[in-house]
């Protein structure tokens, strides 16, 4: 989406913080003109100047000193009541509800599990349009902080402390999101997109995920699958329909349908994907992917297969 992701939000729980963030910013503006206005009518009245007799002291006005001090004491109240109402709004209670989904922060990756479907994604979450989400946000390893500005506030992600989150988009649309709390050399490449969909393309997004790619029998790619097998690939990633069943690295069963690689450091591109499996520092310095020292028909194997897992 385009705009100031902070003020320019596409859900119920967003717009609340918006709403409350503009409001509080026109306040805080309106005192700051009376306040550079009373000092600019002071300085130019009040002058020292050929002629100019002193000023009239004042030692004390009980009336004054009461307006200025009750006056603020209001603010701060209707300011205090209408935040308390933002954060329900923002951050409503989950009532016992099983979450729809969990979000693991990853050095320096997301993880995403659907819960109810049991389908696993990394960096690109799809939800439907209309639908009120219930993320279950949690770490494998340091804080992270999740955070989509156009959808909702931010959470901590905090190894053994899962917390909640609601999210939901009144539009389709891509909304791009990132962690929030600084959590190593990558953090600025720890990128998450929310990609919200109908119902009905949301449902057939799901269909594709559940569903397991075949595994090429011939050909380059036929080449790339083996040397995944053989490789230690297996022993960090998943890949549905093979013996590759690990959570350390993102699961790949579906990557040729993603956006991005490396959490969004870069575009998911054949040259791209070659580059990354060649030397993944030259695309994200020091990333947890290690560099196997591939040779160019090893890495363009892995390619041609990697291209299969659509």
């Amino acid at each position: 989406m385009t705009g100031v992701p902070t003020l320019n939000p596409f859900s119920p729980e967003a717009a609340s913080i918006a709403h409350l963030f503009v409001a509080i910013l026109l306040v805080m503006f309106s005192i700051f003109a009376l306040v550079a206005t009373l000092v600019t009518v002071a300085i130019i009245r009040y002058r020292d100047r050929e002629g100019a007799v002193e000023a009239r002291q004042e030692f004390g006005n009980p009336r004054l000193e009461i307006i200025w001090t009750v006056l603020p004491a209001l603010l701060l109240v209707a300011i205090f009541i209408f935040t308390v109402r933002t954060i329900h709004a923002s951050d409503p209670p989950v009532s016992g509800r099983a979450p729809d989904l969990r979000v693991i922060g990853h050095q320096w990756w997301w993880e995403a599990d659907y819960l109810k479907s049991g389908i696993v994604a990394a960096n690109e979450i799809h939800i439907p349009v209309g639908t009120p989400i219930l993320l279950e946000v949690e770490s494998a390893d340091v804080i992270h902080d999740f955070w989509v500005p156009e959808l909702g506030r931010k959470i901590d992600a905090i190894p053994g402390h899962p917390n909640h989150i609601w999210i939901s988009a009144e539009k389709p649309g891509t909304y791009l999101g990132t962690c929030a709390e600084f959590c190593g050399n990558q953090h600025a490449w720890m990128r998450i997109v929310v990609i919200a969909q109908r119902p009905a393309d949301f449902a057939a997004w799901q269909r594709r995920q559940l569903s397991v790619p075949p595994v090429p029998t011939a050909g380059v790619a036929a080449q790339g699958a083996q040397l995944f097998r053989d490789q230690t690939c297996v022993n960090c990633h998943t890949i549905s329909g093979t013996p590759a069943n690990q959570r350390i690295g993102p699961d790949l069963t579906h990557l040729a349908g993603r956006g991005t690689i490396a959490a969004g450091a870069a575009a998911d591109t054949p040259a791209n994907l070659f580059k990354w499996l060649k030397d993944p520092n030259s695309i994200k310095p020091e990333t947890h992917m290690p560099n196997f020292q591939l040779t160019d028909a090893q890495a363009r194997a892995l390619v041609a297969y990697m291209e299969t897992l659509k």
